[in-house]
């Protein structure tokens, strides 16, 4: 076994939790590069709301040209599990858009990892299922 597979098995699996409040003081830019440097560690992250479209978007490209250049870098893979809008009443609906404007989608999970540790994510209208690869 190379010595890079036993410094994997002992390290196992980490999983970093940010909240909210930690990204969002910060611009797109610095929100990215936090996100990459913690990707990087071969951590898991999981997000308590959920980054804007632009931002997901970019992290993949950038992901994207990482792979290939970065050694051992397969790429991301990201999954965002939100409340169904056609479940809330009209009032519970005004709601949730006056707070997401206010202080940003907290009400979501995001979660993202590096795609040597996630297999797959599985997602549906009651939960999302992430599948591990073992070392």
């Amino acid at each position: 076994m190379s010595k890079n597979k036993k410094q994997a098995s002992r390290e196992g699996l980490t999983i970093q939790f940010i909240p909210y409040s930690e990204i969002s003081g910060l611009n797109s830019t610095e929100r990215i590069k936090k996100l990459l440097q913690i990707i990087l560690k071969n951590k898991v992250i999981v997000i308590q709301g959920r980054l804007r479209a632009e931002e997901e978007t970019r992290l993949i490209e950038d992901t994207m040209v990482m792979v290939g250049t970065v050694k051992g870098f397969k790429g991301i893979e990201l999954a965002v599990i939100s409340p169904n809008p056609n479940e809330m009443g009209f009032m519970t609906k005004v709601k949730h858009g006056i707070a997401s404007a206010l202080v940003g989608d907290t009400e979501s999970l995001t979660i993202i990892g590096p795609a040597a540790i996630i297999k797959d994510m599985k997602r549906d209208p009651s939960k999302l299922e992430v599948m591990m690869n073992r070392n």
